[in-house]
């Protein structure tokens, strides 16, 4: 399967010039499909609905997103794809949905540096994503898998694709610094029985990390900086209960 490109539900076999400068301000969201099935599907339309009212002061109802999204599966003949939903404006609102061939969790625990850097309007999935790109390129130039940010207190904030979570026993900690609230973390919220949000700066007092995103529901960190994370059952246990709590939804 190839890569295509739906602009508000319509194939779109030519990229206009004004196209390529709307689209560097506006917001997006990415979700993996598979049986035609998205993980925290409502989650994604409540996100993509409250950042339109933001940003461009209109909403983005849940139909038309869904109509779209429809709309791709059908053009794709698959129901499992990879599709991230951008919305921008010229003189009035549009939907680009990007299309692609569905895309595996990592299956390695990986290996994180930490940088001092707060991403601009953190809680908005915005497209000025420059900084993040540019730090794990860094940090992989440095000889890690990724990068995990700092503020400029030392409070650990979030990956750079990634949320990130954190265990002591059957405790799993979200740091409290200001982060995009990926809906891949939202969806491990709703099925935990309790978690907490505190300020996250002594690595060290934690049994494990697990990074989440769309891709990856809970990626085992191996370590950050110099600080090891050996496999921990009884954490992982518990992430893996709380997600089958949380049935896909269909599109």
């Amino acid at each position: 399967m190839t890569d295509f490109l739906l602009l508000d539900g319509a194939l779109l076999r030519a990229v206009d010039p004004v196209l390529l400068r709307a689209t560097t301000f506006g917001h997006f969201t990415s979700m993996q499909v598979r049986d035609g099935r998205v993980d925290g599907l409502d989650l994604h339309f409540d996100r993509l609905d409250r950042s339109t009212h933001e940003v461009f002061g209109e909403p983005m109802p849940a139909d038309r997103v869904r109509t779209d999204l429809r709309a791709a599966v059908d053009e794709a003949g698959s129901g499992d794809l990879s599709i991230r939903v951008n919305v921008f404006a010229t003189t009035r609102l549009h939907l680009l949905v990007r299309v692609g061939p569905p895309v595996a969790p990592t299956t390695d625990p990986v290996r994180l540096v930490t940088y001092e850097h707060e991403r601009a309007v953190p809680h908005l999935k915005h497209t000025g994503t420059f900084d993040l790109t540019y730090y794990a390129h860094k940090a992989k130039d440095e000889g890690y898998d990724d990068a995990l940010f700092h503020t400029r207190t030392g409070e650990i904030s979030e990956a750079s694709i990634w949320n990130i979570c954190f265990a002591r026993g059957t405790d799993i900690v979200f740091p409290s610094a200001p982060v995009l609230h990926g809906i891949r973390q939202q969806i491990l919220q709703r099925g935990l029985p309790a978690y907490t949000t505190a300020p996250v700066t002594a690595l060290e007092l934690y049994d494990a990390a697990y990074l989440t995103n769309s891709i990856d529901p809970a990626l085992p960190v191996a370590s950050i900086n110099n600080t090891t994370y050996k496999p921990h059952p009884e954490s992982a246990e518990l992430i893996a209960r709380a997600y089958a709590t949380q049935l896909p939804q269909a599109i």
